[in-house]
């Protein structure tokens, strides 16, 4: 077997390995190239080439994702590092450990006018839970001779191998990204074969916490007193809580579960599409008595980013007395009135909290529960008469989604439409809400497909995948990955939310009208297309869409620019009752 001769390179690669870190994302370079071929000389260790290091570390956060694992990207110096922050970004407010690794110049090469050489030390400070800056070891012949020299090498190379240990430790540890940062001096390409590699090893540690009967009986004495408690779960992993748990939460008369798309929860009493119980109260003439009704005396929340603005405006301005959060790692005061803050899992918390509740008797559950039967008549009534529109497109869409995907969702108004639907449970969906942006959402569903055992399904507006098309830029991605496009020749979120549409910049800097479409990208990454402009070229196209074939598939739906918004807003003022 072939090793980087730089000994460093050696003790990434080796620790990397030995922690578990099977998964690595290369983008091409030089100054990387020790790292580049320890990795792909290592039979244990999956590597993949993506040129476009924003994608890279995007593609990676898939495969984490799915993996449950840290994934490594490795660039090489300068600004190519950069163009990771938007994904170490994401992965620190989405809790995914990625662990980002860089090449760079020796020290002494910084800031003196060297190519390719910027400023690499704690370049993601702000966002990250661990960086690593290493010592640049170089490789002399002669150093055998020199003692002093040796010392120096044995002082560098122990140095490194802790930091490189405590870096990967905390993205197992902390679930979030971390940054080593290794400069190499030349030559780069040098391989050795048969060397023994046997690096410094500090094992992680995971302790969960668990709380007490004492601990929990003042918080169970509120519970079992509140006749209103309000749940709502934001993204979790797929089966990530005991459904015991879950059916416990629903028989109670007094709480209502709310669930998101992203929540990945099936319980059959939850209440699965919140903006269509809060939106049309906002439309309401009773808003404030309808508003106070649903105000919650206690409010549980776990799991990570909310979607629904309508949720967090409605609990800003009608406080619940207390609001508690579960998390191993950290609580969002995202209402401005969390009391607590269990610092361990919804499955640990259940267990040790729900012996010591009783159910309450209430009319909260029920009463909520009716008004959610009459808005999915009302869903229903108003689905059957809307135009040709996103909506009308997301509508068919649904139910031709075959069962046991992965389904990805981009954001801005596609995760939105997804939020008005019942999907089937066995999906596993996705999104990246970590900073919600539209930068990575293409890339992140490649890097689920390619290491997800079910197929993949990513459904994107326009924007969002014109922004990140070079993803499909590799030659990883499987026969059955699938994307449909809402292309409405702009961004349509713009058009939904407050604002003049009339203005003289509305088309050209918020909307960013254009007249493209996704057939010329498919030509050259090799995708199957179909396009389709009504609604039964939609349901002609779908018909098909997801049986096997000898390349990845994408639908283009076009949808009028001008109908989607009057369209989405009439629908919460027609659900009031």
């Amino acid at each position: 077997m072939k090793y980087p001769k730089i000994p460093v390179a050696r003790s990434i690669v080796a620790l990397c390995e030995a922690k578990g870190i099977h998964h690595v994302v290369i983008s091409p370079g030089s100054r990387n190239a020790p790292l580049t071929n320890g990795f792909a000389y290592n039979p244990n260790i999956k590597t993949y080439s993506v040129v476009d290091e924003r994608c890279a570390a995007f593609v990676a956060i898939g495969m984490a994702q799915q993996l449950q694992k840290p994934v490594a990207v490795l660039c090489t110096s300068g600004s190519a590092l950069l163009n990771y922050y938007p994904a170490v970004a994401e992965a620190y407010y989405s809790d995914i450990p990625l662990v980002v690794i860089s090449a760079d110049r020796p020290i002494e090469r910084i800031d003196i006018g060297d190519g390719q050489t910027i400023r690499q030390k704690n370049v993601f400070e702000n966002h990250i839970l661990y960086s690593a800056n290493l010592h640049s070891e170089v490789v002399l012949e002669n150093a055998a001779e020199d003692k002093k020299l040796q010392q120096k090498q044995f002082e560098s190379q122990k140095h490194n191998e802790r930091e490189i240990n405590l870096a990967l430790n905390k993205a197992i540890e902390g679930k979030g990204p971390v940054h080593i940062n290794v400069p190499f001096y030349e030559p780069l390409y040098d391989l050795m074969e048969g060397v023994k590699v046997d690096p410094l090893q500090i094992l992680p540690e995971i302790i969960e916490r668990t709380y007490s009967e004492n601990q929990l009986k003042a918080y169970a004495d509120l519970w079992n007193r509140a006749k209103r408690k309000m749940v709502i779960v934001g993204v979790e992993q797929p089966n990530s809580v005991e459904q015991k748990f879950l059916d416990e939460l629903a028989k109670d008369d007094s709480v209502i579960v709310f669930t998101e798309t992203t929540s990945n929860i099936q319980q059959p009493d939850f209440f699965t599409r919140i903006d269509t119980l809060i939106g049309p109260i906002e439309k309401d003439e009773n808003r404030e008595e309808l508003f106070d009704a649903l105000r919650p005396d206690i409010l549980l929340t776990f799991g990570g980013m909310i979607v629904s603005k309508k949720i967090k405006a409605f609990l800003r301005n009608y406080q619940p007395k207390q609001h508690w959060h579960v998390d191993p790692k950290k609580a969002y005061n995202t209402f401005f009135c969390l009391n607590k803050h269990f610092e361990t899992s919804a499955n640990s918390f259940f267990a040790h909290f729900f012996p010591l509740t009783t159910e309450v008797e209430s009319t909260y559950g029920p009463y909520w529960k009716k008004v959610r039967s009459r808005r999915q008549k009302r869903h229903e009534e108003y689905m059957n008469e809307i135009p040709y529109s996103d909506l009308k497109a997301m509508q068919l869409v649904v139910p031709k989604m075959p069962k046991d995907h992965v389904l990805h969702l981009a954001n801005s108004s596609t995760i939105r439409y997804a939020q008005l639907f019942n999907w089937d449970g066995s999906l596993k969906i996705y999104c990246n809400r970590g900073t919600s942006g539209i930068d990575g959402s293409i890339s992140t569903s490649v890097g689920a497909a390619m290491t997800a055992e079910e197929p993949v399904l990513m459904i994107t507006g326009d924007l969002s995948f014109f922004y990140d098309s070079n993803a499909l830029w590799n030659n990883y991605i499987p026969k059955n990955y699938r994307i449909i496009i809402l292309n409405n020749q702009g961004g349509g979120i713009f058009r939904i939310l407050p604002g003049d549409k009339n203005s003289e910049t509305f088309d050209t800097y918020f909307e960013t009208v254009h007249d493209l479409n996704a057939k010329p990208i498919c030509d050259l990454y090799g995708f199957e297309y179909a396009s389709a402009k009504t609604s039964e070229e939609i349901e002609k196209h779908l018909n098909g869409f997801f049986d096997t074939s000898e390349k990845p598939r994408l639908l283009e739906i076009f949808t009028p620019r001008k109908v989607n918004d009057e369209v989405l807003l009439k629908y919460f003022s027609f659900m009031k009752d």
